[in-house]
């Protein structure tokens, strides 16, 4: 692809208007121009009925696009300033086929094996980009086959045409936890972010003064819609922080997030006991409470 063909600022396409009825849409999501209008290239080469929707430099932009545009699919960077790939995911919701698109090859890592999410590496290899488009077309087909009322026309037709063995592939797919696969892959990130990123203390107001609390002595901390509950060894505080940024600071092999409003210090841990549906209790160490562990985040304890 010649260069003259490639823009030459860091803005990001505009929304498009809706497209064709039926057209399956498509978002693209990376900080890097070139390598947008370089993926956008090879999927008009590839999936000519797809849609480009439309594009973003970051992931607070991709999740405001995802609301307004409602996209099939959504090719995300995983590594972007400010709101990465990952957490965007997470604020997406599970009507959206999610591709990560990431430099590192060491980020295709277990969990995108579940089939909850696909991967593409960078530089863009031609037969992996279409294998993932191929899975796509698979899994998109599927969902809307299941959405259509008995007797109503087939929407799947064009979209697994020209698919190598796409009808035999149309049965229900295996359900994929979503939410566990992407906690594991911010789990990964965090774990090879630079330690100096990490948080050393929490700065939190305890009646008239600024307390400084080391992380290493936090059992736990608790949110609600305003404040985060920090609990240590010491006594309990409130800060502004949420679980999302506290997370992005803290060690990953020593905090885990347990519940989508608590993150645990493993170190005060004392047991975990199993629950019905998948859920779980951890009982800390000289605490006399008990930290529920959703269904989504029971994953951490499966080895207890």
């Amino acid at each position: 692809m010649s260069d003259s063909l490639l823009p030459d600022d860091d803005s990001a396409a505009p929304p498009r208007g809706p497209g064709a009825p039926g057209a399956v849409r498509a978002l693209i999501v990376d900080d890097e121009p070139l390598l947008r209008t370089h993926l956008a290239h090879h999927l008009a080469q590839l999936w000519p009925g797809l849609e480009i929707a439309g594009e973003a430099r970051n992931g607070r932009e991709a999740v405001d696009l995802v609301v307004q545009l409602q996209p099939d699919v959504v090719f995300l960077d995983v590594h972007m300033p400010g709101m990465n790939g990952v957490d965007a995911a997470r604020l997406m919701g599970p009507d959206v086929q999610i591709v990560f698109v990431t430099a590192y090859e060491q980020y295709a890592v277990a969990a995108f094996e579940q089939g909850a999410i696909d991967y593409l590496v960078k530089p863009f290899d031609a037969e992996r980009l279409a294998e993932s488009v191929a899975r796509l077309r698979r899994r998109i087909a599927e969902r809307r086959r299941m959405s259509v009322a008995d007797g109503g026309p087939d929407p799947v037709a064009d979209l697994v045409a020209d698919v190598p063995e796409a009808s035999a592939a149309l049965g229900r797919l295996p359900p994929a936890d979503l939410d566990a696969v992407l906690s594991a892959l911010a789990g990964e990130l965090r774990r090879r972010a630079p330690v100096g990123d990490r948080l050393q203390w929490i700065r939190a107001s305890v009646g008239q003064m600024i307390k400084l609390i080391p992380v290493d002595e936090v059992l736990y901390f608790r949110s609600d819609e305003k404040y985060t509950l920090v609990v240590w060894v010491g006594g309990e505080a409130l800060i502004r922080k949420s679980i999302r940024e506290l997370l992005d600071g803290l060690e990953p092999e020593t905090f885990i997030q347990i519940h989508r409003s608590t993150i645990v210090n493993l170190r005060f841990v004392a047991q975990v006991i199993k629950g019905p549906n998948e859920t779980a209790e951890v009982h800390l160490k000289g605490r006399s409470e008990t930290l529920s562990v959703s269904r989504n985040h029971v994953h951490w304890f499966r080895q207890y």
